[in-house]
C-alpha cells in the first residue's frame, strides 16, 4: 500500500494542473518587458550575494574551459545582430572580468564546429590570446549541429592532468536544441562527475534535457536567456569562484615573486628577449631591458600571472593575491527597507551615501542600509559595492568604523585559531 501511495504521488508534467507560469513576468506601463526583466537579474544577484556569505571553501586556482557552440543556430537572429555575434561580443566583457576577479586562474576555449569540437586556445592566464581567438570565431562558418560530448571528451582530457588542488570548471553556451553524439553521452556525464568536473550551461534557446542532467549530475548551474541583458547576468555569475568540490584537496603551491632588473652593477641592464614570446610568430619577441625575472631560474617575461617555460614555476605579483582575498571575505548584504519607511525628517535620509542622489518613490522603491555603518545605499550603488568594489563605502570613510568588517572577521579567525580549529585555514584552497 505504501509502493502504491507513492506512485501516485508521481505525476507527470502534463497530469498537474496547469500553472500561469506567464504571470511571473508582467509589463509595464508601455507594454514593455523590460522592468520585468530587470526585477528577474536583480533577485538572481541578491541571491547570489547571499550565497557568498556563507564562507564556504572555495576554489581560487580555477581551470576553466569555454567551450562555444558554432553550429547553424548560433545564427538566429534573435539575440542582436545574431546569437554569436552577440555571444563573441559579450565573452569579451567575460573574459576581461574573469582575470581581474580571479588572476591565478587559467582559461582555455573549444569550439562545436559540424559535429566536431577544437581546441581554439589552450589553458592559459593570459586574457590577450583569448581575445584575439574570438576576433577569429567572428567569421566562422555556421553550418550543422553540434556535438555537446565531443566538446566535454576534449575538455576532459586536458582538465584530467590538472593537480588536484585546482579547480576544474567547464562553462557552455549552447544556442542547438539537439547535439549529434557519437555513443552515449552518459558514459562521459558519470566521469564528469567522477573526476569532480563542475559544468555549467548557458541556453541561448530554451531549456533542454541532457543540458539541466548535466548541470545537476556535476553540480553546476543552468540558465536559459530572455535578452542580452540576462545572458550578461548569466555569463558574469561565472566570474567569482565556485564552491570547492570534495575531490579537492589542499595543498602548499610554490609561486615566485619575480623581480625587475633596471640595473646591473651600475650600469644599464643587458638586452634580453622575453619567453613568452620567443616561439610566437605572430608576435615575435623584441630585445629589451624590461621586463619580470623569474627568481628561481632568470628568465624573462613582459607580462603576469604566467607558469615558468623554463622550471615550471608559479609567476605572480602581490596585488594578483590581494585580489583574490575579497572572494573568501564578501561584503555582508545591505538590509532591504521600502521608500514609505524611510524618515522625513532628517535631509541625510533621503540621499545616497555614496552618489548623493536624492531617493525617489518611483526611481528608488527600496533602498539598502549597512548593517555596520548604518547608512543607506541606493540599487546601482549596493550593486557597485558588492560585484565591483568589495567594499563599503561608509565602513572606509567613516572615522571609528573603518575597518570594522575586517577586524571583526580577524577576531573571529584568531578565535579558531586558538581553539585549535583548522576552519579559517580551510577557505584558503587554492
Amino acid at each position: 500500500m505504501a509502493d502504491d501511495d507513492r506512485d501516485d504521488q508521481k505525476e507527470y508534467r502534463w497530469e498537474t494542473g496547469y500553472e500561469k507560469t506567464w504571470e511571473a513576468i508582467k509589463d509595464d506601463e508601455d507594454g514593455l518587458l523590460d522592468g520585468a526583466i530587470a526585477d528577474i537579474i536583480q533577485k538572481a544577484k541578491r541571491q547570489r550575494q547571499a550565497q557568498k556569505t556563507k564562507q564556504n571553501r572555495l576554489g581560487m586556482m580555477r581551470h576553466l574551459f569555454l567551450i562555444l557552440d558554432c553550429s547553424e543556430s548560433m545564427s538566429v537572429p534573435d539575440l542582436k545582430p545574431t546569437r554569436l555575434r552577440c555571444t563573441l561580443k559579450l565573452l569579451d566583457q567575460f573574459i576581461e572580468e574573469f582575470f581581474d576577479q580571479n588572476p591565478i586562474s587559467q582559461m582555455g576555449i573549444i569550439a562545436l564546429k559540424a559535429k566536431r569540437a577544437e581546441k581554439i586556445t589552450e589553458l592559459t592566464g593570459t586574457s590577450r590570446v583569448h581575445l584575439k581567438a574570438l576576433e577569429s570565431l567572428a567569421n566562422v562558418p555556421l553550418t550543422s549541429e553540434p556535438s555537446l560530448q565531443n566538446g566535454l571528451d576534449l575538455a576532459l582530457k586536458t582538465l584530467k592532468v590538472v593537480p588536484s588542488h585546482a579547480s576544474r570548471e567547464i562553462v557552455i553556451v549552447m544556442g542547438s536544441l539537439t547535439t549529434c553524439d557519437p555513443v552515449d553521452i552518459n558514459l562521459t556525464i558519470d566521469e564528469l562527475k567522477k573526476e569532480g568536473i563542475r559544468c555549467s550551461v548557458i541556453s541561448l534557446s530554451a531549456e533542454i534535457h541532457v543540458a539541466r542532467y548535466l548541470t545537476q549530475q556535476t553540480r553546476g548551474t543552468f540558465g536559459a536567456v530572455l535578452d542580452d541583458a540576462h545572458f550578461r547576468d548569466q555569463l558574469m555569475s561565472q566570474v567569482d569562484p565556485p564552491p570547492a568540490a570534495k575531490t579537492q584537496h589542499n595543498s602548499l603551491i610554490r609561486m615566485g615573486f619575480p623581480h625587475t632588473k633596471n640595473e646591473v652593477e651600475g650600469k644599464d641592464a643587458p638586452l634580453s628577449m622575453c619567453m613568452c614570446h620567443i616561439e610566437n610568430l605572430e608576435e615575435p619577441s623584441e630585445l629589451c631591458t624590461t621586463g619580470h625575472h623569474c627568481p628561481q631560474c632568470n628568465s624573462k617575461y613582459c607580462e603576469l600571472p604566467v607558469e615558468c617555460q623554463s622550471c615550471g614555476l608559479t609567476l605572480v605579483s602581490a596585488p594578483h593575491l590581494a585580489r583574490s582575498y575579497h572572494h573568501l571575505f564578501p561584503v555582508p548584504n545591505f538590509e532591504e527597507i521600502p521608500f514609505e519607511s524611510l524618515p522625513k525628517a532628517s535631509e541625510r535620509t533621503t540621499e545616497c551615501y555614496a552618489c548623493m542622489k536624492l531617493f525617489g518613490p518611483l526611481a528608488d522603491k527600496t533602498v539598502f542600509k549597512c548593517g555596520f555603518c548604518k547608512q543607506l545605499f541606493c540599487l546601482d550603488c549596493d550593486i557597485f559595492i558588492h560585484d565591483t568594489l568589495h567594499a563599503c563605502v561608509g565602513c572606509n570613510t567613516i572615522p571609528g568604523v573603518d575597518g570594522l568588517v575586517y577586524q571583526q572577521s580577524s577576531k573571529t579567525v584568531a578565535d579558531d585559531v586558538h581553539a585549535g580549529t583548522s576552519k579559517h585555514r580551510g577557505q584558503f584552497s587554492i
